[in-house]
């Protein structure tokens, strides 16, 4: 009888400290999970190692592109509220010379571009129905180029019947025609880029004026006063000048432009007038 209890008594031992270790792996979850990792690292380690580094890139990214969106908005923002702290009236005006400025730059640059051709392959072109006799040809040519190159040898060979002198003559008169195109507008540029920063002088002085004004209606001179009413003013002569320097660089690169334009006008000029009298070419 003693012999029986021993034994049902170990096997209750055995029994209930096999189910306290169960409910115990069961309530930590860090032995469970451990478990597993090391039985995945087991497996394949390099699968824990992508899974780990894939949201630290991924939260990495999405970091740099809220940084770059944030430095975007906050620098629209500060643009605008340094355009509302300066004289409206004054920035408004500076604005509108600036747009209109930029406008007529981005019109004399699209006329610019399309006014220029591969020259070397026109005159390759034009020198080879030359050289058959084919004026006809060459005229068609012409009329079938844009430009002012494709122009200028239009006229020029229009009067191939009266000589080479007379064609000399009408390209020389014909391509002056042509420089005053390319340079249409230019001069209302130069007169933006004067404007703009004279606008903005004119807007710093009234701010001045403005704010001595108040001076003198408190009777005292105030720190407060005396500075914001300076940094108002300046406002708008910082911007003027920040728009005479964009349109000026569009400026420069017009106007060089048109010198190279100018420039194979004149060679190609040079060189119609030697292919005429090189082959004899006359009216057909």
């Amino acid at each position: 009888m003693k012999k029986i209890v021993s034994s049902l008594a170990i096997i209750g031992m055995f029994t209930f400290g096999f189910s306290t270790v169960s409910f115990a792996d069961e309530q930590d979850p860090a032995n469970v999970s451990q478990e597993g990792v090391e039985a995945v690292m087991g497996e394949d380690t390099s699968v824990v190692n992508e899974v780990a580094e894939a949201p630290a890139q991924t939260e990495i990214e999405e970091q740099v592109e809220e940084a770059e969106v944030e430095t975007e908005v906050g620098f629209v923002s500060t643009l605008k509220k340094k355009f509302i702290e300066g004289d409206p009236f004054w920035m408004g005006i500076v604005l509108i010379a600036l747009i209109i400025g930029i406008a007529l730059c981005v019109e004399r640059i699209v006329y610019l571009n399309l006014s220029s051709i591969n020259t070397k392959k026109f005159l390759a072109d034009v020198e080879a129905a030359i050289a058959k006799g084919d004026i006809e040809g060459a005229k068609e040519i012409c009329r079938n180029t844009r430009g002012p190159i494709a122009s200028i040898f239009y006229q020029g060979l229009t009067r191939i019947d009266e000589g080479v002198d007379a064609v000399e003559k009408t390209v020389v008169a014909y391509g002056g025609v042509q420089m005053g195109l390319l340079e249409k507008g230019i001069s209302w540029i130069s007169l933006f880029i004067a404007l703009a920063p004279m606008l903005g002088f004119m807007g710093t002085v009234i701010g001045m004026i403005q704010a001595f004004t108040k001076i003198v209606e408190d009777g005292q001179v105030s720190p407060i006063t005396v500075a914001g009413g300076i940094q108002v003013a300046l406002l708008t002569t910082v911007f003027g000048l920040i728009s005479a320097i964009i349109l000026q660089i569009f400026y420069n690169y017009i106007i060089s432009k048109i010198d190279g334009i100018v420039n194979e006008m004149e060679n190609s000029s040079i060189t119609l007038v030697d292919m005429l009298i090189k082959y004899k070419a006359t009216a057909k």
